[in-house]
């Protein structure tokens, strides 16, 4: 149920609060405060809204952060809902949609990597995994970055020789890999191992993944010196090679707790109105590594408040261990700790630790969140600065407060995109990173096809009125020189925007960096010396706009090389696709094979093999 009262602009919030509370029901739900461009200034949850809402009434015992947030609203809608809990959690829909300015947000959303182990295949191999966990098998993490993966999955490829090769090959069987003849897969692309041998492989990783290591090192151990007294001195030398490799593993953790299981901790600090929130991951009693992260929120809240509101944020797309230890206590950790146990269909507990182990753990996380702080601070500091020499540089009006960087990459007009990345005061936020197929412009038409990516990015910012001004950019750097200059001017005048500040950066005489000119609305280029702090900053920007154009061109010409033809008949699913390649060996010896010989293949009707026909023969 939503209400809705509009109020005229002459009074002010508070009044239009005390209207407002009049016909306020006393029952769980969530309110939006409503600025004067009907933006949504605040999302809160309440177990009573009526009272909820008084609270803000009242002259004084609200911070400066929220004082300011009342005296700008000028409307107010709720939703009832029928629990507290419920509440919540359409709380955090809301913010996540929103993004109100006067809450406390979380910037970065994505979910974690693991290591995926299937069940469906007699020879499953170590994966990588990020997204829905909806692929049958085991799921070990999650890891803090795609780094720990990676380096997880390196040592546990030389301890248990589980294959990292692609089904393909196993399927061949004729050949082993180049990582078998390293000692750092067991074979099964060639036929070098059987079926049980390779389980008995698979269940070993998931003894490990259960705190089982030791129990793994003396069975290796075991099997060497069996290997050793049998005079099979190579055989012997592998299994110290993987039994050292356990060892380092296990050893390479910073904090190996005792009796820390499954859990997730979080330290806050705060320091000149800027915080941290360290997250650390523990499975299996091992440490999975910690990240750090950098909440957006007004300068008067407490870190009790930035903890409140971050970690529920935090488990909106992800899934929650049976324990949350904090740094600081929670106002609402009863009604957290509800809500996660209904969600994960067992009991979650949250705690502040104050002693022991778990004590030493939000000690350790504390100290990490404090030195991530005052790095970023550092990195601000220095970002700001470039900024600012920046507005002195091209003589701006105000310090630029986004910049967006554009670069096209192609080969030969083939496989063309288009990249943009962006950079504020906090440095490259990659999050903004925006990708473009070129669609409508001739590929091997430079001019053309900037022209095509900065007219769709600009359009696409004209029809959210009202603009987000964080969103809009003071600057646009373009990697080419006057003509790139000229494109872009041109795309943006013709969508009748003036107030941005182009700036095209090409490359000096030979090619030399350090001699780069720079073309904007001036009769003549800018040129630096080769010292100017100032031009090592904008290389560093057009380099990364040129890194991200070209990893986005590979990816798209490794996708256009690797698509099989099958995959874009209709009614064509995997398992219809593999028997056809298995039958006839390939996607071209399907595409040439006739109706009646395409009937013979297991789960081909008649029907569809004349689909097949008529689609690689119309």
């Amino acid at each position: 149920m939503k209400n809705k009262i509009l109020e005229k602009n002459n009074i002010t919030g508070r009044e239009i609060l005390q209207k407002k509370i009049i016909d306020m029901p006393e029952k769980p739900g969530v309110y939006r405060m409503i600025g004067i461009k009907k933006n949504v200034l605040y999302v809160g949850k309440a177990k009573n809204l009526k009272k909820r809402l008084l609270s803000y009434t009242r002259p004084n015992g609200n911070n400066n952060r929220i004082t300011k947030m009342i005296s700008l609203i000028k409307d107010v809608e709720i939703t009832i809902t029928e629990t507290e809990m419920d509440a919540l959690l359409l709380e955090l829909n809301l913010i996540k949609e929103k993004k109100p300015r006067y809450n406390i947000m979380l910037r970065d959303d994505k979910t974690f990597p693991y290591i995926f182990i299937s069940k469906e295949h007699d020879f499953p191999r170590l994966e990588k995994h990020r997204g829905s966990r909806t692929k049958p098998g085991y799921y070990y993490g999650p890891f803090a970055n795609t780094g720990a993966v990676n380096r997880t999955l390196n040592t546990l490829q030389k301890v248990f020789l589980l294959r990292s090769c692609t089904d393909r090959e196993v399927e061949a069987g004729d050949r082993p890999c180049l990582n078998y003849h390293l000692k750092r897969c067991s074979g099964p692309c060639g036929s070098m191992i059987s079926k049980e041998d390779y389980k008995e492989l698979v269940n070993d990783v998931r003894n490990f993944f259960s705190g089982k290591s030791t129990l793994i090192q003396k069975k290796l151990s075991t099997k060497m010196q069996i290997a050793s007294k049998n005079k099979e001195y190579e055989t012997a030398a592998q299994y110290r090679d993987r039994i050292s490799a356990l060892a380092n593993m296990t050893k390479s953790d910073t904090i190996n707790p005792q009796f820390l299981e499954e859990a997730d901790v979080f330290a806050v600090s705060k320091i000149n109105n800027k915080s941290c929130v360290q997250v650390f991951f523990f499975r299996s009693w091992r440490n999975l590594g910690n990240k750090s992260y950098f909440p957006i929120h007004l300068n008067d809240v407490s870190e009790k408040d930035i903890l409140q509101s971050f970690i529920p944020q935090f488990y909106q797309n992800k899934p929650i261990p049976k324990l949350i230890l904090t740094s600081h206590d929670l106002i609402e950790k009863k009604l957290l700790s509800e809500t996660f146990s209904k969600k994960e269909k067992r009991k979650i507990n949250i705690i502040k630790p104050q002693k022991g182990e778990r004590q030493k753990i939000i000690n350790h996380a504390l100290e990490n969140s404090k030195n991530a702080l005052q790095r970023y601070q550092n990195n601000l500091l220095s970002n700001k600065k470039n900024l600012s020499l920046l507005q002195k540089a091209f003589e701006l009006k105000e310090i630029p407060k986004r910049i967006e960087i554009y670069d096209n990459s192609h080969i030969q007009g083939s496989y063309a995109v288009g990249a943009m990345v962006v950079a504020n005061e906090e440095g490259l936020d990659k999050s903004e990173y925006r990708k473009f197929n070129i669609k409508n412009a001739q590929t091997n038409d430079d001019f053309a096809m900037m022209n095509e990516v900065i007219e769709r990015r600009f359009k696409k910012i004209k029809k959210s009125k009202p603009y987000d001004s964080l969103k809009y950019p003071d600057i646009i750097l373009i990697d080419g020189g006057k003509g790139q200059y000229s494109s872009t001017k041109k795309a943006l005048d013709n969508l009748g925007i003036s107030d941005v500040k182009i700036i095209s950066i090409a490359k000096g005489e030979k090619r030399n960096a350090g001699r780069e000119k720079f073309y904007t609305d001036r009769d003549k280029p800018y040129l630096f010396k080769p010292n100017d702090p100032m031009l090592f900053y904008l290389q560093r920007l057009r380099d990364e706009a040129h890194r991200f154009a070209i990893g986005t061109h590979k990816a798209k010409r490794k996708k256009e090389f690797t698509k099989n033809p099958l995959d874009e008949i209709p009614g064509i699913g995997l398992k219809r696709k593999k028997a056809l390649l298995n039958f006839f060996g390939s996607a071209r010896a399907v595409s040439q094979a006739r109706a009646d010989e395409l009937t013979s293949v297991d789960g081909v009707s008649i029907n569809m093999a004349n689909k097949i026909f008529d689609w690689f023969n119309e």
